[in-house]
């Protein structure tokens, strides 16, 4: 556990020019908080534990300004930058190393109760503030969904999804590629 929180608090510093120390970035980074409540109240949920698991992630949620439903899956590493405003929904699964900005919504489509009802996000994707991914659909990895794109249809790798409904065109930059932007951030 203390390994995850050491990656968590790396990954922040990696990708945020404004994280200055290890410790500050521990006390300060509310998205470092909600990922953490997360983690706990996720065991919770996976322990059969729901009703408490949900009155932990509702606690994270009057702290952090952020909501994650215990039910999501979250990979390794995940960055929610100036995090207010992030809604999580119960079927997401998100890969490692995403980077979520303020005011993005991972949430469901309609009304269905059962089954995938929300996004999975791959390794890599870079998501806007105020984007919102809707429905059961997948990102593939090294994507980047841009500030307020409006995405319902799945995407391949390597794509930028921009606009309202999103429009898909090829990435430049993408991690894996050999041209990394500075400071950790990609062109998108």
């Amino acid at each position: 556990m203390l390994k995850n929180i050491l990656e968590d608090i790396e990954a922040v510093r990696a990708q945020d020019a404004a994280a200055r120390g290890r410790f500050s970035t521990f006390l300060a980074y509310s998205g470092l908080h909600a990922v953490w409540a997360h983690r706990v109240s996720h065991r919770l949920w996976l322990c059969g534990a729901k009703s408490l698991a949900r009155l932990g992630s509702q606690l994270a949620r009057f702290a952090t300004g952020i909501e994650i439903h215990p039910g999501a899956q979250i990979g390794k590493r995940l960055f929610i930058d100036h995090g207010m405003g992030v809604v999580i929904g119960e079927t997401s699964i998100i890969g490692d190393d995403v980077v979520i900005f303020h005011g993005v919504t991972l949430g469901g489509r309609g009304h269905e109760k059962r089954g995938r009802r929300h996004p999975r996000i791959g390794n890599r994707v870079i998501i806007g503030a105020g984007a919102k991914v809707l429905g059961n659909i997948s990102i593939g990895d090294d994507c980047a969904i841009g500030a307020n794109a409006v995405v319902v249809q799945s995407a391949p790798a390597h794509t930028t999804l921009v606009g309202i409904p999103a429009k898909q065109r090829p990435r430049k930059n993408a991690p894996n590629q050999e041209t990394p932007a500075e400071y950790g951030f990609y062109e998108i």
